[in-house]
């Protein structure tokens, strides 16, 4: 008997419930003759940053611009050194060597995930400039003890939140709580756009508009560059695009919210580190990442039997290639090397459906029993 197919994330079913909406989205900016920096991105950014709660959304290319020229707009550079998290995307250790300066690497609480605060001060030295938490997998990080160490110590903080559309930290959505919040909406993400788009938000006027030089050649006037900017500009269909998904995003969270729960539930049983939420946090779930010192006869038992996973993410920052210039040896960030090597993403989607669940359930129990859990 051929095994049932569970595709870890359905983004078809997202154009087949919000096909007349989303068509209709792509035809008015057709029809308007308009393609960038006008109607629909002044829209979306107005209403995005009405959801976050921040005064500023200023819309880009993708979520790695997002964060790259947010470094930029505040000064961040050559010789400065910015605080990264050990375990996280390339991406966040990327932004920063684009802008010229050097991350750091902290690691992370290994309950949780993200960067841990109270590693943080002893990584401060007088070259640092910024911190640069993520919420990983849509899971907030601790925001409050990391904004105290910075204005203590007179840093910036900028999160990653490419993860997080919709989560909440101590009550309040993520994205308005720093100097600046980056976004990424890539196709997968909970608010995704049919391609690569990302912005920034934030409540500060004058790094707000530094942003929109830099993501327009360094030009507010048509052919007159007052800098060295990019061209990074969210274009008006994803904007548009963007705009019809914004409407759905809360439901979106209460079913992967929902689907999460009954993981939790079902899963407990198993010799698997689960996902732990502080009681401050509401996540977005936007993975649901479970742990298994047999990460990869796991992952290939249950793909015999029909169910596709994800590793988030199978090399750690300070192992790739792309960073040795920078001299760690893989136990030099030991919490990190351990997650990369153990973690496995489940199917998880708005469009998952109780049976295709529940069969991920009934295939982790019968694979995952017989296996090994972390120590």
């Amino acid at each position: 008997m051929i095994p049932p197919k569970v595709p870890f994330l359905d983004l078809r079913a997202q154009y087949v419930e919000l096909q007349s909406e989303l068509d209709e989205a792509f035809r008015r900016v057709a029809r308007s003759g308009r393609f960038l920096l006008a109607g629909e991105l002044r829209a979306f950014e107005e209403a995005f940053a009405g959801y976050v709660g921040a005064k500023h959304c200023i819309g880009v290319a993708n979520g790695l611009d997002a964060l790259h020229l947010s470094l930029r707009a505040m000064g961040i550079g050559a010789g400065h050194e910015v605080i990264v998290p050990s375990n996280t995307y390339v991406a966040t250790w990327l932004a920063v060597t684009h802008a010229g300066a050097t991350p750091v690497p902290v690691e992370p609480d290994p309950r949780t995930y993200n960067i841990d605060p109270d590693r943080i001060v002893a990584a401060i030295t007088p070259r640092t400039r910024a911190i640069l938490p993520v919420h990983l997998y849509g899971q907030p990080a601790d925001l409050t003890p990391i904004t105290r160490i910075a204005e203590s110590h007179g840093l910036r903080v900028l999160d990653d939140a490419a993860q997080a559309h919709g989560a909440k930290y101590r009550g309040r959505r993520i994205g308005a709580a720093t100097d600046a919040s980056a976004w990424s909406f890539y196709p997968t993400k909970n608010l995704g756009a049919c391609g690569d788009a990302g912005a920034v938000t934030t409540n500060d006027d004058k790094l707000a508009d530094a942003l929109r030089v830099l993501r327009n050649y360094g030009s507010r006037v048509k052919y007159v560059n007052e800098e060295a900017g990019y061209n990074s500009r969210l274009d008006e269909v994803q904007a548009a695009i963007l705009g019809v998904k914004l409407a759905r995003l809360d439901e979106w969270n209460a079913r992967r919210s929902q689907l999460a729960s009954i993981y939790s539930d079902h899963l407990k049983s198993l010799p698997l580190v689960m996902p732990l939420v502080p009681e401050w946090a509401t996540p977005a779930w936007h993975l649901y990442v479970v742990r298994s010192t047999e990460r990869d006869a796991l992952r290939r038992a249950l793909a015999e039997r029909g169910v596709e996973t994800i590793v988030h993410y199978p090399v750690a920052p300070h192992m790739q290639a792309a960073y040795a210039s920078l001299g760690f040896a893989p136990d030099d960030l030991p919490i990190a090397r351990e997650i990369h090597e153990q973690v496995l993403s489940l199917p998880l989607g708005p469009s998952l459906s109780n049976e295709e669940q529940q069969h991920v359930i009934e295939a982790l129990h019968e694979c995952a029993a017989s296996l090994a859990g972390p120590d």
